[in-house]
């Protein structure tokens, strides 16, 4: 039978053990209430720390997508029209041929092999017709729907330098939602417009989706070749307006603090923590979701709110 004595150590190591264990646990809970504390101040603390309080004005912004441009070389679209062109003609050649020899086979004026000759031409013909269409639809995506007299008209623009094409490639994408609306090129600081024709299938080298742009009477001097920043316009967002020193970034994500609608019992206001999501930057300010009609949010002194309380959160006005 084992001794009391060698029964008992164990026990006391645990007890010894476990006191410090739970004076830890018992600092961590009281920590984790005092940050869930939320921020209480009376209207004469407000003033003095600086502290606004207003609703988030609704607005309706258009997405702004930032994206690199290249001004293409219009030989090369020379080039790929010259070849869809004649071989739609080689095709139209071919067609006629075999519908020829067939006539004069049923009068027995021709041969079957040559017939035959004809019919394995037209296929090729037509094969190779396919393949300019598809290589021309892939690199120059919407200019495909143009006619014989129109891709000329625009040639003849583009050979006079009155208009430009530029492929605008969307960094870090490889599928569009929406096709943007307008488009602006920054050329030596001054924004010049381009008209959005449509997406581009073909990736360039960067991997990344493309949207063919056209410039009317572009600046003097520039020509293929030259990289230019690119602004698209998107569909419009939908949001709320806050001041950028309003948002607060942690962990989770952007935050602002809104006015709890009940007061103390010593008619003091409550703040709390609330997440938006960032849409886009309005100016010196930004468009966020999640928040309604009714909150009530603080525009200027976040800070002195995040400091009370004492989250693990930076300021947006701290870059």
């Amino acid at each position: 039978m084992m001794p009391l004595r060698r029964l008992l150590l164990p026990l006391c190591a645990m007890l010894l053990l476990s006191a410090p264990m739970a004076a830890a646990n018992s600092r961590m809970a009281a920590a984790a209430h005092t940050n869930n504390r939320l921020p209480t101040l009376s209207a004469v603390q407000q003033r003095a720390v600086g502290i606004l309080i207003a609703a988030a004005p609704a607005a309706q912004v258009p997405q702004h997508i930032d994206a690199y441009g290249q001004v293409l070389d219009p030989s090369q679209l020379v080039a790929d029209a010259g070849r869809l062109d004649s071989s739609r003609a080689v095709a139209r050649a071919a067609a006629a041929e075999t519908a020829r020899l067939k006539g004069l086979f049923r009068g027995a004026n021709a041969s079957l092999k040559a017939l035959q000759l004809a019919e394995a031409a037209q296929t090729q013909a037509r094969v190779r017709a396919r393949e300019a269409r598809t290589e021309f639809l892939l690199r120059w995506g919407p200019l495909a729907q143009l006619s014989q007299a129109q891709r000329a008209r625009l040639l003849e623009q583009l050979a006079g330098g009155h208009q430009l094409l530029l492929r605008a490639n969307l960094l870090g994408r490889h599928s569009l939602g929406t096709v943007p609306k307008r488009a602006l090129v920054d050329v030596d600081g001054a924004e010049v417009p381009a008209r959005v024709l449509g997406p581009l299938p073909q990736a360039a080298q960067m991997q990344s989706v493309g949207l063919l742009l056209l410039i009317a009477h572009p600046p003097t001097g520039l020509g293929p070749g030259a990289q230019l920043p690119v602004l698209l316009e998107g569909r419009s967002r939908h949001g709320r307006v806050v001041p950028g020193g309003a948002l607060l970034y942690g962990h989770q994500g952007a935050y602002v603090y809104r006015v709890l609608p009940r007061k103390t019992r010593d008619g003091n206001t409550q703040f709390a923590p609330l997440r938006v999501t960032p849409l886009q930057a309005v100016g010196s300010a930004w468009l966020v979701s999640g928040l309604h009609a009714d909150d009530r949010i603080v525009v200027q002194g976040a800070g002195v709110l995040w400091s009370l309380q004492g989250l693990r959160i930076i300021s947006g006005g701290d870059d």
